[in-house]
């Protein structure tokens, strides 16, 4: 198991897309989305992964994540994930820390979230003048929801 640390932010602008590597498409869907624990199975390219995601707080989660045949992944996706979504994953590397910025596709479009990845959850990071309001404890954003109540549906 490891422990997952992250905060999660609106963006203020486009100035991050310049030092972004080649996005990469990411199809997930979801067999459980609770506030306790999800279950994902995640599609990169030729590859797939279960994962299992438990709360510990609104920054901390433990992730027990592993490889499985794409073609086990995709009769998963087709037949237990009612919940599903798509989005293209870019990678800005900012300060000794990386921000994984989430462009959502679908009924999720134009949502755009960076997350970053600490070590503690007291950990400091530069922010970059493009990250905007930080969205982490607010659960309507984790992928999760979104999969279950796309954000072209909120009411704003």
């Amino acid at each position: 198991m490891t422990v997952e640390i992250e905060r999660r932010f609106l963006l203020k602008h486009d100035g991050w897309r310049n030092q972004a590597s080649a996005p990469q498409t990411l199809h997930q869907g979801y067999i459980s989305v609770e506030k306790e624990r999800t279950i994902r199975v995640r599609i990169i390219g030729g590859r797939a992964w279960l994962t299992l995601k438990g709360y510990i707080s609104d920054l901390s989660r433990s992730e027990f994540e592993y490889e499985i045949p794409l073609e086990h992944a995709r009769q998963m996706m087709d037949g237990m994930c009612p919940f599903k979504m798509e989005k293209r994953r870019y990678r800005v590397p900012y300060g000794g820390f990386v921000f994984e910025i989430d462009e959502y596709g679908g009924d999720n479009a134009p949502l755009i979230v960076a997350e970053i990845e600490l070590p503690s959850e007291d950990a400091r990071f530069e922010k970059p003048d493009w990250l905007g309001e930080e969205i982490t404890s607010d659960g309507r954003f984790t992928n999760a929801y979104l999969s279950k109540h796309p954000y072209s549906a909120w009411e704003k």
